[in-house]
């Protein structure tokens, strides 16, 4: 499978103010009872106590006792953070692509670089740059995420609705959506999860944050972030999309009252839209997601695993991390509950995932081929920065405000400019803009 590069950690911390920050614990190994070794993990992905249980099941040495927690900033990510002043973190925890480098920086997280030498070179070097700062490993990378679009491919078909191939196919669609059924939108804007944002402005080619000269530079204003703002600020207010928050009872009722005819997300919402829409078995279908006029596409999400800098169980906490990433036994548990269609990062894997994911409610449809298909053209040069966890809180305290007409999408991209700039100051990191 083709792998195009996509984006590194870029680190202008020196690499003494690095290993000051983020050093290593000293503490040693730690088994359990009677010789068994217990690995705590926090995390919310989809299906893994599924791998939980056959990582158990199939280790006699090491035990994984699982604790889901909600995602997001003020969720789980907060807990990791608490939990790692007070010295009682999990031994292993989900960390999305964009917050590795948060985490590193308030010395959250361990230095595995020894312990995953053997496996960097099953991942493309674009992908395992993501969870590379300062010239070491901090995490190990479990998924992908390329955007895509989900849609009602019965609800297209009978109103004659050509899928959209370009942003200006999309508000045709959505035009035609409205006028077809009063009710119903073609998707919805999420005010309360700017990680889509993100996306639209990686896919659009915006580089929010660069080096140069020695310091970080800023451009979360730039001219491609800009534009998808003025797009997604004009359906918004005309009405062409519906504003609700993520994941919501809201939503999720939305689709199931077919007043929501599509989702712009990632590959992983195949198997939540699958998950809670039973009924609609066979009438969704995934399409690449619309582009500016030449084949592109984001990252929407991705997970990894990252070991807590105080764990007494650094090389059994590792090893699991390993199994969970890398190994077909786990992706088929994953994938054969049914909840997660996850793209692997590994691209030896992706058969086994396509394989695995039941495609009965996309009527057969090689989703997985779509998912590749995107994946290869995700924009090059995406870096993520050094206080993304702020980034994220700084969009969403403002982007609840546009339906109400108090802001506007490209107002919010200059007062976020303004508010990250500031953070990395205070953060003591040189920065320009």
């Amino acid at each position: 499978m083709k792998r195009k590069h996509i984006a590194g950690l870029a680190s202008l911390l020196s690499v003494g103010a690095l290993l000051s920050a983020c050093a290593s614990s000293s503490q040693g190994e730690a088994s359990g009872g009677n010789g068994v070794e217990q690995v705590v993990l926090w995390g919310w992905a989809k299906g893994t106590k599924d791998v939980v249980d056959a990582f158990n099941k199939s280790h006699k040495d090491i035990q994984v006792k699982f604790e889901e927690i909600p995602s997001g900033n003020a969720g789980g990510y907060a807990k990791f953070a608490n939990a790692v002043k007070a010295g009682n973190a999990p031994d292993l925890m989900s960390v999305e692509y964009p917050q590795v480098p948060d985490f590193v920086i308030q010395g959250a997280l361990r230095d595995i670089t020894a312990e995953t030498a053997d496996i960097k070179a099953k991942y493309p070097a674009s992908i395992f740059g993501l969870v590379e700062l300062g010239g070491k490993t901090w995490s190990i990378p479990l998924d992908a995420a390329p955007q895509v679009f989900f849609y009602r491919k019965d609800l297209f078909e009978k109103n004659k609705i050509e899928v959209p191939k370009t942003w200006d196919d999309f508000r045709k669609a959505a035009e035609k959506v409205k006028k077809a059924d009063p009710q119903a939108r073609i998707g919805s804007f999420h005010p309360d999860d700017p990680n889509l944002l993100v996306a639209y402005a990686w896919q659009a080619g915006g580089k929010w944050f660069n080096s140069e000269g020695g310091s970080w530079k800023v451009n979360i204003d730039d001219e491609p972030t800009k534009k998808v703002a003025v797009y997604w600020n004009d359906l918004i207010k005309e009405d062409l999309v519906k504003v609700q928050p993520t994941l919501s009872q809201e939503w999720i009722a939305s689709l199931a009252e077919d007043q929501v005819w599509g989702y712009l997300g990632a590959n992983w919402a195949g198997g939540m839209i699958k998950g809670n829409n039973a009924p609609q078995s066979g009438k969704w279908a995934v399409a690449p997601a619309p582009n500016w006029g030449t084949p592109a596409s984001g990252m929407f999400g991705g997970t990894t695993y990252a070991v807590s800098k105080d764990s007494k169980h650094v090389k059994a906490a590792v090893e699991v991390a390993k199994w969970f990433t890398g190994t077909p036994e786990a992706w088929t548990a994953r994938l054969n509950s049914g909840t997660s269609s996850a793209f692997p990062a590994i691209a030896d894997l992706v058969p086994v995932a396509a394989k695995t994911f039941d495609t009965g409610f996309y009527g057969g449809q090689d989703i997985y081929g779509v998912f590749s298909e995107s994946y290869n053209t995700i924009q090059p040069g995406w870096t993520w920065g050094p206080s993304m966890v702020q980034v994220l809180t700084s969009f969403k305290d403002r982007l609840g405000q546009v339906s109400a007409g108090s802001t506007t999408v490209p107002d919010v991209l200059t007062a976020v400019q303004t508010d990250t700039v500031n953070e990395i100051k205070r953060r003591g990191l040189a920065v320009t803009h």
